[in-house]
Order: structure tokens, then C-alpha cells, then sequence
């Protein structure tokens, strides 16, 4: 009977232990290096993050920076798009007082980071469109790494990157606008779903011991 009391609560756990809330980060503008050695939006080319989690103060809150890995397959340039592979860095920065807030950290002036990380698996660079003399290109992958407060995430980031043909060539390409979003686990759901289930197990055991 006990054995099937475990598997009962076990069962009722793991649907809801898989149940997270999410981060959403934006990012705009901002210049890269891409060429068959990775994509790099670097420190002096970074793009503005312009909001976190639906907060945005109206102007630039700190700056997104990361880099693929080499190029694996296909063409920077071409319609057919290219695959990079994944490592590198992918790196969120707060400034500012809301970053002092969100944080608790004594200073932000300089920065804290947010987020750091880095790309999972292959790094997907897709041709969106031609236009005029330029093109646009989307990089989508996989990232995973740590939140300021030390909870393991992992997400989904999406850039857009828009150039003319000449600079691309040159391996030069600008950040029109970015998305990511990070799936993060609910300590404060989990905990309460833990207690709930030892309450529930002390009142199947004094029903089983009164019976």
C-alpha cells in the first residue's frame, strides 16, 4: 500500500515539477562580425537591451552581447542560409538603478550581468528577404546558462541582422531587433507543491495507521 502511495504522489508531481514561467528579453540595434569563424556582437558593438521581463525605462538598459561558434554549413550570403555551431557566449547586461534594484547588487554602474551563457546545439542563420541593395537574415538557436540569482535557465533566442550586400560580404551585418526568451523554474511553486504532498502522505499514513 505504501509503495502505492509513492507512485500516486510521484505521479501528481512530475506534470507540475516540469511547469515554469518564462523571461522575455528585447534588444535593438547593435553591429557584428560575420564570417565563417562565428557571428560576434561584441563589447564595442553590443546591441541595447530595451526591456527585461516587460519592464523597459524608454531608452537603452544595459546591452546583449554573444558569439556563435565556426560556420558549419552552407552561406553567410546565400538564400539557402548557413548552420553555426553552438558555444561561444550569449551575455545579458543590466545598468542603471533597475538593475541595482532587480539585482540587489551595491552598484550597477558599470553593469551587472543578468544572464550569462551560451548556445546549445547548432546556431541557425536563415535568409528572410532581399531588399533594395541589402539583405535580411534571422539567427535563431538554443541558449542555456545562469540568471543573476543562480537559478539554471534555458531559452530561445531570435536576431535579426540586416545589411547591404557589400557589407555582408565584408562580413559585416547590423542588428535590426532581437527576442529571447528563457524558461525559468518556480522555486516558490515547487516548494509549495512539496509541502502539499507531505501533507498529503502524513494523512494517508494516519488513515492506513487508524485503520
Amino acid at each position: 500500500m505504501r509503495r502505492v502511495l509513492v507512485l500516486t504522489l510521484l505521479a501528481l508531481a512530475l506534470p507540475i515539477a516540469t511547469w515554469a514561467g518564462t523571461i522575455d528579453i528585447t534588444n535593438q540595434f547593435g553591429s557584428a562580425s560575420v564570417t565563417s569563424a562565428g557571428v560576434v556582437v561584441g563589447a564595442t558593438q553590443y546591441s541595447h537591451l530595451m526591456s527585461w521581463n516587460g519592464y523597459s525605462t524608454g531608452g537603452t538598459m544595459g546591452h546583449v552581447t554573444f558569439s556563435t561558434g565556426a560556420l558549419v554549413s552552407g552561406s553567410i550570403t546565400g538564400t539557402g542560409g548557413a548552420i553555426f555551431a553552438g558555444g561561444g557566449s550569449f551575455v545579458v547586461t543590466g545598468i542603471g538603478a533597475w538593475a541595482k534594484t532587480l539585482t540587489g547588487a551595491s552598484s550597477c554602474g558599470s553593469g551587472c550581468a543578468l544572464f550569462t551563457g551560451s548556445f546549445v546545439g547548432p546556431v541557425t542563420w536563415t535568409f528572410v528577404s532581399s531588399k533594395g541593395l541589402g539583405s535580411i537574415y534571422m539567427l535563431t538557436g538554443t541558449v542555456k546558462g545562469m540568471l543573476f540569482d543562480g537559478r539554471a535557465v534555458s531559452g530561445v533566442t531570435s536576431q535579426t541582422f540586416f545589411a547591404s550586400n557589400s557589407q555582408f560580404l565584408a562580413g559585416i551585418g547590423h542588428i535590426r531587433v532581437g527576442s529571447t526568451t528563457l524558461a525559468v523554474p518556480e522555486p516558490g511553486t515547487l516548494g509549495l507543491l512539496g509541502t502539499g504532498l507531505v501533507g498529503l502522505a502524513g494523512m494517508f499514513r494516519r488513515k492506513l495507521i487508524g485503520a
